[in-house]
């Protein structure tokens, strides 16, 4: 039982910013309200003078599948032998000893989506994990979350530069279709009790059954589209990560009712497709009425510094409130977790940070990190201290 004393407490929901308590009984949030009656044998952390928000979500990572300081050896982000992989598994390749690990919990990212990089037309299957804990099972919340999904320049390098398909976006585009018209008819099949169960098409079930959305790597402007296109075609959910041109289509997005996740525009514009990259691209589509997110595509931008990603969106048209949405409610919304993440009330996980000032400020600290309702980060006298003594700091 975690209670929490006099806070600014910015809820991310209709209530706004209060100055209230938070009680936290069995990892959930119970009660938010002023001068709440301690309860006897709860731990009390005095929130005074500080601010409390709800934890970050970066809806796009590779944190535990391309690993910090390992290099080649700790990077199993691609699997590069066939363009149409749809059974890899996130969860069989995220390390949660990975050093980022630490980084992302003491900057206040809590939630992360995590999943295959865009090497193949279909990647493999997203998960969306804590970012606390060793074992991997224990930290997810969902998965399969997504069916990754990519086009433009990564997919036409690492198999086209081999001769192999696709060596175009056209092919590419056929490539998905065939795919996914496979699983389609598979799927009917099995419906009426046809032929002989596929492991290699029964993932897509989830897909197309609605629970979970193709995950789509897309840059140029006319490559979301096609991503677009392709998922009206088989009435499919779809996000569009990265969305590099999307301030260039903008309309057409809106009208599709897709939602974009905006990033990594902290890094280097290293290729023809991401020359457009600006941090002004996640404004305009938030006030085209498109639900964005931002992503820092860990490690392109290191995870921790999400949040200065928020600050440089809002700096550059998107404005505050918009940004602290794009980290906490709007992406839990976009990751289907809005019923357990992104914003502070009653019933949902207490996960939650508590700084010194606004996040979206350089200088501002992280003073402790809660997950589940545990406070697994904090900081004493300047010193990082970890909720697990074997825990580096």
């Amino acid at each position: 039982m975690l209670f929490v004393k006099s806070g600014n407490i910015h809820t991310m929901e209709p209530t706004g910013t209060l100055k209230a308590d938070l009680l936290a009984v069995d990892g959930k949030i119970v009660k938010i309200a002023p001068n709440l009656p301690v309860p006897e044998g709860a731990e009390v952390w005095d929130a005074i003078g500080l601010e409390i928000y709800p934890g970050f979500i970066d809806s796009h990572s590779h944190i535990g599948i391309s690993e910090d300081k390992i290099g080649s050896v700790g990077d199993d982000c691609n699997e590069k032998t066939n363009p149409l992989a749809p059974s890899l598994r996130a969860l069989d390749a995220i390390n949660p000893m990975d050093s980022a690990f630490h980084n992302a919990v003491a900057a206040g990212i809590t939630g992360v989506m995590v999943g295959p990089g865009s090497s193949n037309v279909v990647g493999g299957q997203f998960a969306f994990i804590k970012t606390d804990g060793r074992s991997v099972e224990k930290m997810t919340l969902l998965a399969p979350a997504a069916m990754k999904i990519a086009f433009g320049e990564n997919p036409k390098k690492d198999y086209g530069g081999s001769g192999k398909a696709p060596m175009t976006r056209m092919g590419i585009a056929a490539l998905l279709r065939e795919e996914l018209f496979r699983a389609q008819r598979y799927l009917e099949s099995q419906t009426k009790g046809e032929g002989e169960p596929d492991f290699k098409l029964e993932c897509y079930r989830p897909v197309f059954e609605g629970q979970i959305p193709l995950k789509a790597h897309v840059h140029r402007a006319d490559d979301v589209l096609t991503a677009i296109r392709i998922a009206k075609e088989f009435h499919l959910g779809l996000t569009l990560d990265h969305c590099t041109e999307g301030h260039l289509i903008v309309q057409e997005i809106a009208e599709s009712g897709f939602p974009a996740i905006v990033g990594p525009s902290l890094a280097s514009r290293s290729k023809i497709e991401v020359e457009e990259a600006d941090f002004k691209t996640a404004g305009v589509l938030d006030k085209a009425g498109v639900l964005v997110a931002l992503t820092t595509d860990h490690p392109v931008t290191r995870l921790q510094y999400l949040p200065i990603c928020a600050a440089l969106a809002a700096k550059e048209g998107m404005g505050h409130e918009a940004a602290l949405r794009a980290i906490t409610i709007n992406a839990a919304r976009i990751c289907r977790l809005e019923n357990r993440l992104g914003s502070l009330k009653p019933g949902k996980d207490a996960d939650f940070i508590i700084t010194d000032g606004d996040p979206l400020e350089i200088k501002t600290q992280v003073l402790a990190t809660v997950m589940n309702g545990k406070v697994v980060y904090h900081k004493k006298d300047g010193k990082d201290i970890w909720a697990n003594t074997n825990d580096a700091g």
